[in-house]
């Protein structure tokens, strides 16, 4: 590492040549990027997906469609509203691109009171329909005490996407002028305190750039928009600070260059860890086949892998033209002795009372956790829009108006069964009216739609007559719409919808069972379902590589057993502690909140977020306690040591993370604002409880066994093992 702190140093100026054509070309994509991005990415290849192809091939269903909602005054009268509706439809005629047009005045039940709807099919996908929804904006429109709003899956997406880039620059606004602040306050100086935020900005731009190539063979969600520049922007300011406040202080007494090369050798290699901690967290994502998920792995380790290669040449590198102007523009005068005799005091205290310490550190964690038992988690819907957007207002007037209650779409399970041989013939329709009567007799079912409750017969050869021989033009829509050859299609409507789990034990449960014809589920709850089982199965997997991976790296940079162990044990607690926090918030509505369930994502993203990303101040701290043990052997006084150099920096690199990543907390898209909060406290709550007051307790009641390592008891052994360079 120190090599390549030289290398990079002799080559200074090459190296900021490549990286001023590199930031160039990926910038021109990064723009492009949110063109490319669509739907909320949970998309899973499933039971449910092979039942809506189904429908769609041969059912006659359509891929997706908009709703058009019309609302009047209470003054307007009834024969206006009809022809405010009418105008809109006419102005409909030349729109070619949906499959099928309805007028709230061709059917009866879709207008009520001061309220219609209309509706618009295509064979598309909701997030394909761009060019439509723009042209369909030109058609549409409104008058005074007349309005027409679309809604539903297709405008939804549409409108998230554009919410998900409002909330980052909304974002941006407000974490980076306090990064800035935080920053000049821990360096004095406006040159030292612009370059982390210059290396995150250039880091973000560089992964958009390069995830832009990525949509060429995967579907990339609009989170991603998020996700990436809150991962890229605290990670990779936390680096540079990291690096910079080591810099500085190696070239109070050596050259540029000697300089340089330290700081590469010792920050450099903190970095190197600490990003490997945060990819292999990320990366195990990559185990649950889930589009949303397999998008954050994506995003996240190139931001990563972009955030320490740029901490690593292009800082360096301008380091090492700055050189000693990195002191210059000095704004506040930064004293340092007043600073460490603070930390060094602070450190003193907690270890001459490390019991009582533990005790109430451990004390805090524990309260924290009582909340976790009452988190109800759900799939991120409509209801991840900001309120005030149109088209989730309409889509709520929709169903309130529109859709009783037991009728709505997320109680609804649909049921294709099919036999061998046409469907319709006696002993099919036997089996067909076999398991109809098992669902019924159900006591989570309201009630089956089929052939037999649309013909009102019971008995399957009165069916069997009545749509083979009877009247064809009272059965032809029954077999239009419920029967394809050798299919049929059940609607079974629950008496609990989607984001309950009773509902989705029931699917699950009816889905294995043997029902005597071959059966496919789908609806919202089937949906819901396998989303939940994916995660549930495979998040563990992930969750274990990453603790197993995090114990071998940690091992092999501290040469040390009982220091990873207690770093990862630490870890799980206080991100459990994030999570009975978050419930308290979010869950049951606390500073002002509408009570609203935690998202699905966030117990995952946060652990594997936040788990990686704690690692950076355990790795800094650890690495300077190492460095002062390795010199004096004397493992209370290296604590003390290391704890007064780094706590400075891990704070305000911890302050740093939590305004970039809290800043989310004032957007609009839900799942992404509690993704936000969750990793804020996580790193308060890491950077405060654990790392400034549980690290150095325990470390006291440990002694020199932290730094046993398979046969290494004590500190000469371990000196003469690894000798200070």
């Amino acid at each position: 590492m120190q090599k390549f702190g030289g290398y990079i140093y002799r080559n200074r100026k090459w190296v900021l040549v490549i990286w001023v054509i590199v930031i160039l070309l990926l910038g021109t994509f990064a723009l492009k990027l949110p063109t490319v991005l669509s739907g909320n990415g949970f998309e899973y290849k499933g039971e449910y997906n092979k039942t809506r192809q189904l429908l769609e091939q041969e059912f006659g269903h359509s891929k997706s469609s908009i709703i058009l909602v019309f609302a009047k005054n209470k003054n307007v009268r009834d024969e206006d509203f009809r022809q405010f509706i009418a105008a809109n439809f006419e102005k409909l005629k030349g729109f070619d691109d949906a499959k099928q047009i309805i007028s709230p005045l061709e059917r009866d039940g879709m207008i009520k009171d001061q309220y219609a709807y209309g509706l618009l099919s295509f064979n598309k996908d909701a997030e394909n329909l761009g060019k439509e929804i723009t042209e369909l904006k030109t058609l549409l429109i409104n008058k005074t005490g007349l309005k027409v709003t679309m809604t539903g899956e297709p405008i939804i997406v549409q409108d998230l996407n554009t919410a998900s880039q409002e909330d980052l620059a909304k974002a941006e606004m407000i974490g980076l002028p306090i990064a800035l602040v935080v920053l000049i306050l821990a360096f004095g100086g406006l040159i030292a305190a612009s370059l982390p935020i210059i290396i995150g900005v250039v880091s973000i731009l560089c992964t958009m750039g390069t995830v832009y190539f990525f949509s060429y063979g995967a579907n990339l969600s609009i989170f991603i928009l998020n996700i990436v520049p809150m991962i890229g922007l605290a990670l990779s300011i936390d680096f540079a600070l990291l690096f910079i406040n080591r810099y500085k202080e190696e070239l109070k007494i050596k050259s540029i260059k000697d300089a340089l090369e330290i700081t590469v050798s010792t920050a450099g290699r903190s970095i190197i860890f600490s990003g490997l901690c945060v990819f292999i967290g990320l990366s195990a994502l990559w185990f649950i086949k889930i589009d949303i998920f397999q998008n954050v792995a994506l995003g996240g380790m190139t931001v990563v892998l972009i955030s320490a290669v740029c901490a690593l040449t292009f800082l360096p590198a301008l380091l090492g033209v700055l050189g000693t102007k990195i002191n210059k523009l000095s704004i506040l005068p930064v004293v340092d002795k007043q600073t460490i005799s603070f930390w060094h005091k602070f450190a003193k205290f907690v270890m001459k009372r490390p019991i009582l310490m533990s005790v109430a550190a451990l004390a805090i964690l524990f309260a924290g956790l009582i909340p976790v038992k009452q988190m109800i988690l759900t799939i991120p819907g409509t209801e991840s829009l900001p309120p005030n957007y149109p088209s989730r207002t309409a889509l709520e007037i929709y169903k309130d108006h529109f859709v009783a209650k037991e009728k709505r779409e997320e109680k609804k399970v649909i049921v294709i069964l099919e036999s061998k041989g046409n469907i319709l013939e006696q002993n099919n329709l036997k089996k067909v009216n076999n398991v109809i009567k098992n669902f019924e007799k159900d006591t989570l079912v309201q009630t089956v739609n089929s052939p037999f409750s649309a013909t009102g017969l019971k008995d399957e050869k009165q069916l069997y007559q009545a749509l083979t021989y009877g009247n064809k033009t009272k059965s032809a829509p029954i077999r239009n719409y419920y029967i394809r050859d050798n299919k049929m299609l059940i609607e079974v409507y629950l008496k609990t919808g989607e984001h309950s789990a009773k509902a989705r034990r029931w699917v699950s449960e009816w889905s294995n069972r043997d029902l005597g014809l071959k059966a496919g589920f789908g609806g919202s709850i089937k949906f819901e379902q396998e989303i939940f089982s994916e995660i549930y199965q495979k998040a563990p997997d992930g969750l274990l590589m990453i603790v197993i991976s995090t114990l071998v790296i940690l091992i092999a940079a501290f040469r040390s057993i009982l220091i990873p162990l207690k770093a990862i044990l630490m870890n799980v607690l206080s991100l459990g502690c994030t999570f009975g926090i978050l419930v308290w918030i979010f869950q049951q509505g606390h500073f002002g909140l509408t009570p609203v369930d935690i998202a699905l994502i966030l117990p995952v993203f946060v652990f594997t977020l936040v788990f990686g990303l704690s690692m950076d101040y355990e790795v800094f701290l650890i690495s300077r306690i190492q460095e002062f043990y390795l010199k004096t052997g004397d493992n209370s006084e290296a604590t003390i040591s290391g704890l007064t150099y780094t706590s400075k920096i891990i704070t305000s690199a911890a302050a740093i993370m939590i305004v970039v990543t809290g800043a989310f907390a004032f957007t609009g898209v839900m799942p992404v604002k509690q993704l936000g909060v969750g990793i804020a406290i996580a790193i308060f709550i890491d950077a405060t409880i654990v790392r400034m007051v549980l690290v150095p307790a325990l470390m006291k009641l440990l002694g020199d066994w932290n730094w046993w390592f398979f046969g290494i008891k004590n500190k000469k052994q371990l000196m003469n093992r690894k000798k200070p360079a």
